[in-house]
């Protein structure tokens, strides 16, 4: 989970993450969605979401098409929701207690 975390941590990878979310797009495709980047540097954010397992890669002949790789997000979207779990599952219980303390006192407001 270390490895796919600091890959998300570019703003870069993070757009190329939501580039391929919905499916295959070739190498060239994804490059030129960032004109300001060279191409070099575009397969070195490749290579390193490849290596935190979050991108999977095809190869037809002499090009490559990145699609999403979601296991590999599902430990980190575990953790994040785990986050949230606690102090929501707090919150609802704080509203329900409250709901109780009203009606006790007469009745809701």
């Amino acid at each position: 989970m270390d490895e796919a975390l600091r890959a998300v941590a570019d703003p870069t990878r993070r757009a190329i993450l939501v580039l391929v979310r919905e499916g295959e797009v070739s190498a060239g495709d994804i490059a030129r969605h960032f004109p300001g980047i060279s191409r070099p540097a575009v397969s070195q954010h490749l290579r390193i979401l490849l290596s935190a397992g979050l991108l999977d890669v095809r190869r037809a002949g002499n090009r490559r098409f990145y699609r999403v790789r979601r296991e590999g997000l599902a430990e980190a979207a575990r953790f994040f929701e785990s986050m949230w779990s606690v102090p929501l599952n707090r919150l609802k219980q704080l509203a329900e207690e409250e709901e109780r303390t009203s009606e006790d006192v007469g009745g809701p407001l």
